[in-house]
């Protein structure tokens, strides 16, 4: 043992402990290509984040649109509207950005292209906003409905009634499944460098490829993504917990809700 330790110690005892006593191989591994790497990488958080902010707001937005779509008095064209959107929601959005960045230019009808940061806001918004309503719509099911027929008694306006009755009741409960979905948008946004967003993990490829090492680049990306999105996760968790305690319907709701 004490000709062992004398060797870890003439070379590097940590890496060649590694090496000896464990099967992980850092044969490939530069420390050196890890810290030239890290500036370049840490580069695109700007991007992935506007991207991921942009993307939500879009989201939360369309889905208003597709509860309202949904709620017409015509049977037949709630029906219609239900399936598109379950077609966009069962369908993998990097199809969709595909579909968006290469597919529609080529319609006549379109004629317009898209910037790569575009088509990704547009087709991950439209995705995203499927899942969105149904968490609206969990989040108004969840208010029991005397308190809507107690509003009509009252002859309250229908503004009033959704602003001063449902919507204060409504909203609470969403909260954190809404940050729920934003932590998995931000998890899908490096889709988009498929169609080449700047964005950590498309800088990440370029750095390997340039200099034909992606071990580095690739793990400095999961890092800063690890470090930006469980801080936000535990920060959902707290909010979902101090809810669920003063909002005992907010069970409820998220059972509702379509995974």
């Amino acid at each position: 043992m004490s000709k062992d330790f004398l060797t870890l110690g003439e070379v590097g005892w940590l890496e060649n402990f590694i090496n000896e006593y464990t099967p992980i191989d850092l044969t490939y591994w530069s420390n050196e290509t890890f810290m030239e790497a890290l500036p370049i990488v840490a580069q695109g958080i700007q991007i992935t984040l506007l991207l991921t902010v942009t993307t939500f707001a879009l989201s939360l937005v369309l889905g208003f649109f597709w509860l309202l779509l949904e709620s017409t008095p015509f049977r037949f064209v709630n029906l219609i509207f239900y399936w598109i959107r379950e077609f966009i929601r069962s369908t993998p959005p990097l199809i969709q950005i595909f579909f968006v960045y290469y597919g529609l230019p080529m319609l006549q009808f379109v004629d317009i292209s898209f910037t790569p940061f575009m088509a990704g806001l547009i087709a991950l918004g439209v995705h995203f906003s499927t899942y969105i309503a149904e968490v609206y719509r969990s989040g108004i099911e969840s208010v029991p409905k005397g308190q809507t027929e107690a509003s009509i008694a009252l002859n309250m306006t229908k503004f009033d009634k959704w602003t001063k009755i449902i919507l204060p009741q409504a909203i609470p409960p969403t909260i954190p499944m809404l940050g729920n979905y934003l932590i998995i948008l931000f998890k899908e946004v490096p889709l988009a460098a498929t169609i080449g967003v700047l964005g950590i993990l498309q800088l990440a490829r370029n750095f390997g490829s340039q200099n034909w090492s992606y071990l580095e680049p690739l793990t400095i990306a999961a890092l800063l993504f690890l470090v930006m999105s469980y801080p936000t996760a535990l920060l959902i968790r707290w909010l979902e917990d101090k809810i669920k305690r003063n909002n005992p319907s907010l069970k409820k709701a998220r059972e509702r809700v379509e995974v």
